[in-house]
């Protein structure tokens, strides 16, 4: 299997989630979505989001009635619904275990929310679910890996995370010019 191929199975893409999430915040703020308040939302224009909306009404995740007012199908709000989790455990897990900037967290958590298979979202729910349930482990584990030197200290190949080259120097911020 190529790997790199699975990105493009995702059922929706990034832009996909947002105009079905804005459609489901609308309806739940409001009663109704009409492509203008999904347009002012998303702060996109009308003609933008009835060409987005296409393939999410041919995919039968967005129904139009006759008023021109939007609603999810069953198969999109089950899919809005698992975005939004993702989005919730991704951030917390981010944020809370791994002391990322609450507004990073955020706005990695929304890069990722529709890319998180069913599968790791559960097993991540099951983690955060241990950490919950068990804080005195919990507090002992990251109080022990707070300590750890996110550079490398060893040379990568004595390193049995990087093995070659060290992997925390690759995803360093790029020096200023």
């Amino acid at each position: 299997m190529q790997t790199w191929k699975e990105f493009d199975a995702n059922v929706i893409t990034h832009s996909a989630a947002h105009h079905l999430m804005a459609v489901d915040d609308l309806i739940q703020r409001l009663g109704y979505a009409r492509v203008s308040d999904v347009a002012r939302q998303l702060n996109i224009t009308r003609g933008s989001v009835s060409i987005s909306l296409q393939p999410l009404k041919k995919a039968g995740l967005i129904v139009q009635d006759e008023n021109r007012h939007l609603r999810l199908s069953e198969h999109g709000q089950a899919l809005v619904d698992a975005v939004k989790v993702k989005r919730r455990i991704v951030q917390r897990l981010f944020a809370e275990l791994l002391g990322v900037a609450e507004q990073q967290a955020e706005i990695d958590a929304c890069k990722l929310e529709h890319l998180v298979s069913n599968e790791t979202a559960r097993r991540l729910i099951s983690f955060l679910r241990f950490m919950d349930l068990h804080r005195d482990v919990a507090a002992e584990f990251l109080g022990r890996w707070r300590t750890v030197d996110p550079s490398c200290g060893e040379q990568a190949a004595a390193c049995p995370t990087c093995e070659k080259e060290c992997m925390a120097r690759k995803v360093s911020d790029p020096p200023e010019s």
